[in-house]
């Protein structure tokens, strides 16, 4: 991390209007997130953690206060998002699809040949590069949207509970591919879970949301060295505080969003 902030949201506010209502998704929202940082937002679900980053994105607009995404090269996007699902594109092939941000960038062909094929190999989808999604696993087709995001070179990565949906075996090995990946990058990527266990994983630091209307409430430094894996995690007493420290959290918002 060179300490330089990439990411800087001042006093950020989204209200969403219905008829005659209205609903605060995030309140004030004031956090800087470093160059090469990689922050796991974690909060009870309808906090605002999917909305934060759809104004990242530019797919929301905030109600008040603002945003800013340092820029670095001219020529790179600055940013990129994974969803949940739906990230794959279904009448293109596994390596169209990974190309496909690249080529909308009109790079050259050559370029838009080696970053594709780099990533296609860095995620194990080589031998797949011919297949259509509707050939894939659940797993598969967001090792096609990781990769996508990592050719296109963004400045930042914004990742909505990518993983979520797949089996732990997958899981597992997808966290430990994208902690692979984003070493070699130093990517500044803010990621939303909703698993304990993934923030504590993938996370230099984790920021705590608190339920609607969606405030950053704490934030927790990790200081276990990397390359990281789950077992160590797991066994690591300071992650174990923090583990409870963070469902204790989560239980308090979601008992108080109830009253």
């Amino acid at each position: 991390m060179s300490g330089q902030s990439k990411i800087s949201i001042e006093n950020l506010t989204k209200v969403f209007y219905k008829k005659n209502s209205r609903a605060i998704a995030l309140d004030n929202i004031s956090i800087s997130i470093n160059d090469g940082e990689f922050v796991c937002l974690v909060g009870p679900s309808g906090c605002g953690k999917t909305t934060l980053l759809r104004i990242l994105a530019d797919l929301e607009k905030p109600s008040t206060g603002s945003y800013a995404i340092a820029p670095g090269k001219k020529t790179r996007p600055l940013q990129s998002m994974v969803f949940q699902e739906r990230g794959v594109i279904p009448w293109l092939t596994v390596e169209e699809n990974v190309a496909f941000g690249l080529k909308m960038r009109q790079l050259p062909k050559s370029v838009i040949k080696e970053r594709t094929a780099y990533y296609l190999k860095k995620t194990g989808l080589d031998k797949y590069a011919a297949l259509y999604p509707k050939e894939l696993s659940g797993g598969m087709k967001q090792r096609v949207s990781i990769a996508r995001a990592f050719a296109n070179d963004p400045e930042i990565l914004l990742m909505d509970e990518p993983f979520a949906a797949l089996d732990e075996q997958n899981k597992f090995i997808l966290q430990e591919e994208l902690l692979a990946i984003w070493s070699e990058t130093k990517k500044t990527v803010l990621f939303i879970t909703h698993s304990i266990d993934e923030a504590l994983l993938l996370a230099d630091r984790i920021l705590l949301m608190s339920a609607r209307p969606g405030k950053i409430v704490n934030e927790i430094d990790i200081s276990l060295p990397r390359p990281r894996t789950m077992e160590k995690v797991r066994a690591d007493p300071e992650m174990a505080i923090y583990f409870m420290e963070i469902r204790k959290h989560l239980q308090e918002e979601v008992q108080q969003s109830r009253n």
